[in-house]
């Protein structure tokens, strides 16, 4: 479903962001690109959705590459992003259709979408009232259900929990379960590696842009011998200050 060939991002002449990024996932598959601030997940996405032109290599998403085409790319992904809002003097009803005429579905299309979203995500008892007096969860509902609008195959989540309660972080897991079960193919991404060892098929462990491992979990076990992604990547971090020779501190300092 997703392909990353070689991806790469170079910013001016040395300040590269993503290093020949290559990564496959697979309808159903929940796949994991997590790292710390700075190690290239955002600009990752960015460069799958279109929103930045890669320096070299290419993303591809059932054999549509973002390079050629990438309007048709964009209508095979669904975000989901902490940094998106609502349009607070909107309903939820009038968001999801504004964005399913976006996406170009007709009439039809756009009331049997949010019928299905409404159910699906719960969303009936608040979908007539303004965006602005809904709750952070009710809220939540509304950007993962907007993210389904048009069915595409493959969802990107970006930091989904980030600022989330305990409540609004169980709804996003909730759909990352519900999406696996549509056989719709999702990456996240996320610093939160504890959170990502709950809903993710694999993980790919990006460090200043390069993909240093990837693998299931039980798989990067046998690896590292560490029992945990957390006790991977502090491990990670300091084979790169004892390579660079500076203090572990330091390497824990993202990239630009």
């Amino acid at each position: 479903m997703i392909e990353l060939r070689q991806l790469t991002k170079v910013y001016g002449d040395d300040i590269v962001a993503v290093d020949q990024l290559s990564l496959r996932v697979g309808a159903g598959e929940v796949y994991g690109l997590l790292g710390p601030n700075g190690a290239g997940k955002t600009t990752t996405l960015r460069m799958i959705l279109g929103l930045l032109e890669p320096t070299s290599g290419d993303a591809s998403i059932l054999g549509t590459r973002v390079s050629t085409a990438p309007l048709q790319m964009k209508q095979h992904i669904g975000l989901v992003s902490a940094s998106a809002g609502l349009y607070q003097w909107l309903t939820p009803r009038e968001m999801l259709r504004y964005f399913a005429i976006g996406f170009g579905l007709d009439q039809e299309q756009t009331g049997r979408r949010i019928r299905e979203l409404s159910q699906l995500m719960e969303l009936d008892s608040f979908l007539d009232r303004r965006c602005a007096n809904l709750s952070t969860g009710q809220s939540q509902r509304v950007n993962l259900a907007r993210a389904l609008i048009h069915d595409p195959p493959v969802v990107l989540l970006d930091e989904p929990t980030r600022g989330l309660d305990v409540v609004g972080s169980k709804v996003v897991i909730d759909f990352v379960q519900l999406l696996r079960e549509s056989q719709k193919a999702i990456i996240v991404c996320t610093h939160q590696l504890e959170e990502a060892e709950r809903f993710c098929d694999r993980f790919g462990l990006l460090h200043r842009g390069k993909l240093k491992y990837e693998g299931t979990l039980a798989e990067l076990q046998t690896e590292t011998s560490l029992p945990s992604l957390v006790e991977i990547f502090l491990q990670l971090m300091r084979d790169d200050a004892a390579t660079a020779g500076t203090s572990p501190e330091s390497a824990m300092v993202p990239a630009p």
